[in-house]
């Protein structure tokens, strides 16, 4: 009886991954996936002679870098967030929520990028050439060197690369292209992979920019298999609330420039602009200052965006009262209420509680702790702040004010916008000239230099 060796037995594959492992699971060891792990034959040791080669190696110091320069997209805050424009050869994965302006957006880009020595051509899997036609009209997208065919075959796809020859192809969405080599409906693990490794051949073989579109799961992560992610050479995600004007681009991956940056978009009827100082969104003007709010300044990337936290607190009669957040991270929020009452005596364990950013924007650093807390305490005792104050800093569990960086980015940001007064941590670095500083150590020294406390908390300092 003859015995099966290792070399016989077959191997197992997580299609969201690519982890490989002796036998089958239903739980992928390195994702954590369910129902991913597949089987995909036997491993063959087998010799590989020596083929033809593409190009002949050389020097380093002679390898010709103008292939790999950056190209301007025409849309500053798109280059500014891939590092300059868009690489020749270049594959580039955006993702975002249906309707929250993808489309849009590439098709602004599509139509400035196109030249008579550079055509761009626009695959549609999504919609007919007649809608994203009456879209370009609508957005001022017009260009004779923009191609636009709606196509769901990779064939066909194809066969429209070599009539154009495009210097830029967009592909909207992969989700909807299918190869006919591939058994299964498009949008399956199997087909995604073989058209996203198709188009990534043809872009670096034909040296075309190619900028594909993802569809994104209910938890934001882009769908499809996880392999995708480290196939493609730029990631971004679009991001924004679909009732608000603001859209971020945020850089997830980049082989060619940085990861943190980030673009500001306006999405209105006329179609998507880009915001070079988009401060001014996220802060509400008003005549008398408002007990509730407080305003920090957060980075973005390398850009420092001035944004307006508010706070409700209210009564309440339920044994467990409301708590509800938007824009602001819920578990820094539960954090910073628990600090309140803790280290700086605020009662807030009847209360209804409510927090949220101005213009949808979303605070996830820790640098607005300090301005969440004293927007809770300032609704709390209905006592609002100086207007033209700034808070920035983390607060820790022992009620201590953290150091965050950039400090004195976030300082000469807020100075350019008006702000006077800032409440940071101890030993902030060089500070605009005319501006206050007030440096707090803990939180109950920031509720003090604004009187927040409560009179049982004056009371013990007095005693």
């Amino acid at each position: 009886m003859a015995r099966t060796t290792t070399k016989d037995r077959p191997s197992y594959r997580c299609t969201e991954c690519g982890w490989t492992g002796p036998k089958w699971l239903g739980r992928c060891n390195e994702c954590h996936a369910w129902g991913t792990v597949e089987e995909f034959g036997a491993p063959k040791a087998r010799s590989i002679a020596a083929g033809p080669v593409t190009t002949a190696a050389l020097p380093i110091g002679r390898i010709d870098v103008q292939q790999a320069r950056f190209r301007p997209t025409g849309v500053d805050e798109l280059d500014r967030v891939l590092g300059g424009g868009l690489v020749p050869g270049a594959v580039v994965l955006l993702a975002g929520e249906p309707g929250v302006g993808k489309s849009t957006l590439l098709l602004d880009v599509a139509s400035k990028s196109a030249s008579p020595a550079a055509r761009t051509l626009y695959i549609t899997g999504e919609e007919s050439a007649a809608q994203v036609r009456l879209r370009a009209g609508r957005i001022g997208a017009l260009n004779e060197e923009l191609y636009l065919a709606a196509e769901t075959d990779l064939a066909a796809l194809i066969s429209h690369v070599d009539a154009v020859k495009p210097a830029l192809l967009v592909v909207d969405s992969v989700q909807t292209i299918a190869s006919p080599a591939i058994d299964g409906a498009p949008g399956g693990v199997s087909q995604i992979r073989e058209v996203t490794g198709a188009l990534i051949r043809i872009a670096k073989e034909r040296n075309i920019a190619t900028v594909l579109v993802g569809h994104v799961t209910k938890d934001g992560s882009i769908a499809g298999p996880r392999l995708l992610e480290h196939l493609v050479d730029v990631v971004l995600h679009f991001e924004g609330d679909r009732h608000a004007r603001l859209r971020l681009v945020r850089a997830i991956k980049n082989r060619y420039g940085t990861a943190d940056e980030v673009g500001c978009f306006e999405l209105h009827d006329e179609g998507i602009t880009g915001l070079t100082d988009p401060s001014g969104l996220f802060l509400t003007q008003r005549a008398e200052p408002v007990s509730g709010t407080c305003v920090t300044v957060t980075l973005e990337g390398k850009r420092p965006l001035v944004v307006e936290v508010q706070a409700l607190v209210a009564p309440s009669q339920i044994p467990t009262p409301r708590r509800a957040t938007s824009g602001l991270d819920s578990a820094r929020i539960g954090m910073v209420l628990a600090v309140l009452e803790r280290r700086g005596g605020v009662r807030l364990e009847k209360t209804e509680i409510h927090t949220a950013t101005v213009g949808g924007v979303k605070l996830t650093e820790p640098a607005a702790d300090l301005a969440a807390a004293l927007a809770l305490a300032g609704a709390a005792a209905d006592h609002p702040l100086p207007t033209k104050l700034v808070a920035i800093g983390e607060v820790g569990l022992a009620g201590e004010i953290r150091r965050t960086t950039g400090v004195q980015r976030r300082l000469a940001e807020a100075f350019r916008l008006g702000f006077t007064h800032a409440l940071v941590p101890p030993d902030p670095g060089k500070i605009p000239k005319g501006m206050k500083v007030i440096e707090v150590a803990d939180i109950r020294e920031a509720l003090r230099a604004f009187n927040l406390v409560s009179a049982r908390e004056r009371r013990d300092d007095r005693t």
